[in-house]
């Protein structure tokens, strides 16, 4: 007996747009996810003040500014990040993400990463898999 299993995809064929997500959310170091391509989530969030150090020893996490002004501090250096720039913390490296005022920023990183790495009873700590 022959079993045919069809897989049937439906396309959006709506872009993202980052202001009309942004708009729909104000709390701050809480990632939204907006898409996913293969095993990889695109999260947004909106970030002011300080985080806290940690560090997710099993991936690479990229920090993409879209507005504002970003400062990532590390134990041996700090990385400011402008509006229409980009960084990559290796996995592993401890780090704390900052803002002086409100940014706008996207992660990219492996689904099911928690925001607070290997700090995973911080007030900042936040749920996965929050789409809008």
């Amino acid at each position: 007996m022959l079993i045919l299993v069809l897989k049937f995809t439906i396309m959006n064929y709506n872009p993202i747009n980052f202001s009309e997500k942004f708009n729909q959310f104000s709390d701050y170091w809480k990632p939204k996810v907006i898409s996913e391509i293969n095993n990889y989530q695109f999260k947004i969030a909106k970030i002011k003040g300080e985080f806290i150090w940690h560090t997710h020893p099993e991936t690479d996490e990229a920090f993409i500014v879209l507005n504002g002004e970003i400062k990532i501090e590390f134990r041996d250096g700090i990385v400011k990040i402008k509006q229409g720039e980009m960084f990559v913390v290796p996995a592993g490296v401890e780090h704390k993400p900052s803002s002086e005022n409100e940014s706008q920023i996207m992660l990219i990183e492996p689904r099911g990463v928690v925001n607070t790495g290997e700090n995973k009873s911080s007030n900042f700590t936040y749920e996965n898999d929050v789409w809008i």
